[in-house]
């Protein structure tokens, strides 16, 4: 049915109004061209030019109510019932309402006063109701002596202010920041003679309160107001939880929740919301979902801001696969996602190392008749950034501009930093032109990116001249500038140098931060002047920069490759003493250097202090101990060696890379080794992980099995990124049977595998044709991440785990600029 038939068809109805609004509904609701507001003002013109005023009348009201969420929506209606008034059309008094409660409703005051001359214009009855709205809407965005004005002329037609009235004055000034006089009127109101505040006085007052920060006063104030008899309402505490949410007391958040419930007062949509979204923030996913759960059980339905938090939350917590599946309920439940959703996908998908797959997204966002925005293409271009595929990342950049979209700062910055890690400082700099050209300014994020890659290739001079660009526009607020200097020309033993930038910083005014001390502590460390190095570390304490852990294991670490290791181990015991706790990495030095002296029992003595001291040995000292068993018995079979200090270059140095050590090793070194660290009182799990996973990485995968078994028997499982790396090792190496015996026993014991060792031994074993066997490892995937809907959530399934298409990709792009260029109708 075209525009004109639809018209003649209302006009056929036209003395029966109610059935001529449902026709004009109906007719939006099924005819294409009726979808868009473009479509619907062309017929609300028809109905005007055949004069069908009694149903136009209604018709605008249901116009006006379907654009209350989007502003440009209603400038565009009212535009064009501007120019219908101008064609001597006359609004009513019910649409003349209508439109300014939708105003209101989207703090549009400005537009809203002048819908009133309008109607004064048209002669049109104000009442009071209507002079209520104005006022509110002028000061939902702030204009107070605007509203005050307006409302003194109320007055003086004979209406009485009501707390309606005042409750608007309290917005109006809260939301300007004007706390005091929006207190002001709030005690006019609480009088014996006033109107009395009511519970959404008490709301607006205490969020104007939490937005201030005066959280304590904001509290106080509800519990005021359920002294006064106004019990607090959803709105009230869900004011609250949000302001307690903001600064991370998500504890005292849910305890305002049970106070809530228990007082009769139920939680809402929102409510929910704030929580869930604030869980998730803090990686709480699985208290997150219980809180979903408790939200569905209560009859309450999530909406798009809902799922978006939920979503967000599994993706950083590496779940892509949950994600998914709350996108499916998401589709289920009629809840249309939006393009933030799909962001918020696709950034998941980038943070397990899957880039390819978050652009494969981009087809279901153009069937889903969404666009790609500026977020979309920057979480790409990090996505393909991080992967180390430049390439594609510049295709993406290119095909920005075929789709309308101008690259902003984050996106030139994303690319220079990675050109400048990957050393390729000179097209870092030809991008830097290219987006000055362009009109972004550089931000110290993007200067900071280039110091650091011009320092880090030799070019100390080019990195100057950055540097004073940033002093002249003073892009100041971190030291991490001056800091790439300092580390560069300390890590060249350029210490003079390295003064003279620390003297600079001083002189520009920037206090030096601990990394600063830190960095010139290590080169002091390098060039062996310990003594200087321990005077800046006095200076630090005097000037009230406490050093840090990483200063404390600079000095350390710089003591014992000087070979002074009894000053280290003093400098390591007073740490507590001066309110430093000591870590691993402190211990690490240490034992290192103990070993390369040749003195195991000593470097086992300070293993056995730091168990006590509740530090869990790291890799490095494993690696140490093992290459002290390893090297000794080398040593010995030589008949030349009397200690393993002699071996301290090439090859079976301590620092030697350790799959040399365990190529060398013999398992009795291992199990020696395991018997030790349960002597210092050690657990022995970690030390089991590294053991399997060395042994595995130089191919001794037997060996691995069968410390793996002994493992179990304790009943000690490989953590889930020992057994990640031995899967995914398995499937390059591709021994697929070998990777599904090994992996039986550690599913059965209810260990789950990351999402990536999953993906890798899929694809494997699909390229074998094992079909059958692939799709159960597919099964357990889905019910490993706890999916309950299974059919649902199995086609997400199959797009996470199957190969990458490449030449795809590009066809991606160009179908999406195509998509631009047809700009067809988004249904």
């Amino acid at each position: 049915m075209d525009p004109q038939s639809a018209c003649d068809v209302l006009h056929f109805h036209s003395n029966n109004t109610q059935l001529g609004v449902k026709i004009f509904k109906w007719v939006c609701k099924q005819s294409t061209y009726c979808y868009g507001l473009d479509g619907r003002i062309y017929l609300l013109n028809l109905m005007f030019r055949s004069k069908l005023f009694a149903i136009l009348h209604k018709a605008i009201i249901v116009v006006i109510n379907e654009c209350n969420f989007l502003e440009n929506e209603v400038l565009k209606l009212m535009g064009a019932l501007d120019h219908m008034r101008k064609s001597g059309f006359r609004l009513n008094c019910p649409c003349y309402s209508t439109l300014l409660t939708c105003l209101a409703k989207l703090q549009m005051g400005i537009s809203a006063f002048f819908v009133y001359k309008s109607m004064v214009n048209d002669g049109v009855n104000v009442g009071f109701i209507d002079y209520k709205t104005i006022l509110n809407a002028l000061c939902k965005n702030g204009f107070v002596q605007a509203a005050e004005m307006f409302f003194s002329k109320v007055l003086k037609l004979g209406f009485l202010l009501d707390v309606h009235v005042y409750t608007s004055l309290v917005l109006g000034n809260c939301r300007v920041g004007g706390l005091l006089e929006a207190y002001r009127v709030f005690e006019i109101m609480s009088e014996e003679e006033g109107c009395g505040a009511n519970s959404v006085t008490y709301s607006i007052l205490i969020h104007g309160l939490c937005e201030a920060g005066r959280l304590g006063e904001a509290c106080r104030l509800k519990e005021e107001m359920s002294e006064k008899g106004c019990q607090p309402s959803t709105r009230t505490y869900t004011v609250l939880i949000k302001a307690i949410c903001d600064i991370g007391l998500i504890d005292k958040a849910l305890v305002l929740l049970d106070e809530m419930v228990k007082k009769g007062c139920n939680p809402n949509v929102h409510t929910y919301t704030i929580l869930i979204d604030r869980l998730c923030s803090e990686g709480k996913i699985e208290e997150a979902n219980g809180m979903f759960r408790e939200m569905l059980k209560a009859g309450l339905t999530p909406n798009t801001i809902t799922f978006i938090a939920l979503i967000n939350g599994y993706c950083k917590d590496g779940r892509v696969v949950s994600a998914f599946e709350v996108l499916s309920m998401m589709e289920k439940r009629n809840c249309k996602p939006n393009i933030r959703t799909y962001n918020e996908l696709m950034e998941g998908l980038c943070r397990v190392n899957e880039p390819y797959k978050a652009m494969t997204l981009l087809r279901r966002i153009v069937d889903n008749g969404l666009f790609p925005d500026r977020i979309t293409y920057n979480i790409l271009v990090d996505g393909l950034c991080q992967k180390g595929q430049l390439d594609m990342a510049f295709r993406i950049l290119s095909s920005m501009n075929s789709v309308g979209l101008e690259p902003d700062g984050l996106t030139y910055t994303t690319l220079i930093d990675t050109l400048c890690k990957g050393g390729k400082v000179e097209q870092a700099n030809g991008l830097l032109g290219l987006m000055v050209k362009r009109g972004l300014s550089p931000d110290e994020v993007t200067y900071t990116a280039l110091i650091d890659g011009h320092c880090k290739t030799g070019k100390i001079g080019h990195a100057f001249v950055l540097f004073e660009r940033m002093v002249d526009i003073r892009c100041f607020t971190t030291p991490h500038a001056f800091n790439s200097f300092l580390d560069v020309l300390c890590k060249d033993l350029k210490i003079n140098e390295g003064n003279a930038v620390f003297g600079k910083r001083l002189r520009y005014g920037l206090l030096p931060s601990v990394m600063t001390f830190t960095i010139l502590i290590d080169g002091m460390c390098r060039v062996g002047d310990i003594a200087s190095a321990l005077t800046i570390l006095e200076r630090m304490k005097q000037s009230g920069s406490l050093p840090s852990v990483y200063t404390y294991s600079v000095v350390i670490n710089g003591l014992c490759q000087n070979g002074r290791v009894e000053e280290a181990e003093t400098l390591l015991h007073d740490m507590p003493r001066l309110g430093v706790s000591p870590n691993d990495i402190l211990y690490t030095p240490l034992v290192k250097a103990h070993v390369k002296a040749g003195k195991l029992g000593c470097a086992f003595d300070s293993v056995s202090i730091m168990i006590k001291n509740l530090c869990r040995p790291n890799h490095q000292i494993y690696s140490a101990l093992l290459a002290g068993f390893v090297l000794s018995d080398i040593g010995k079979e030589a008949g030349a060696l009397s200690s393993i200090s002699d071996l301290n270059t090439g090859e079976t140095s301590v620092d030697c890379s350790s799959n040399y050590i365990f190529t060398a090793m013999d398992i009795t070194h291992a199990v020696t080794l395991l018997d030790k660290i349960k002597e210092c009182g050690g657990e022995t799990v970690d030390l089991y992980n590294f053991l399997i996973m060395g042994l595995c990485r130089v191919g001794r995968t037997c060996e691995a099995d069968r410390l793996m078994q002994d493992m179990v028997k304790l009943g000690l499982f490989p953590d889930k990124d020992v057994c990640s790396f031995v899967v995914e090792h398995f499937c390059r190496e591709k021994k697929c049977d070998h990777c599904l015996e090994w992996m039986k026993p550690i599913l059965d014991k209810g260990l789950v595998l990351s999402f990536a060792s999953y993906c890798s031994v899929v694809r494997a074993i699909g390229n074998e044709g094992e079909v059958t066997q692939a799709q159960r490892l597919v099964s357990d995937l889905i019910r490993h991440a706890g999916i309950k809907d299974r059919i649902a959530v199995s086609q997400h399934v199959e797009f996470l785990v199957k190969e990458d298409e490449p030449y795809k990709r590009l066809e991606l792009l160009k179908l999406i600029e195509q998509m631009y260029l047809c700009k067809r109708p988004i249904i």
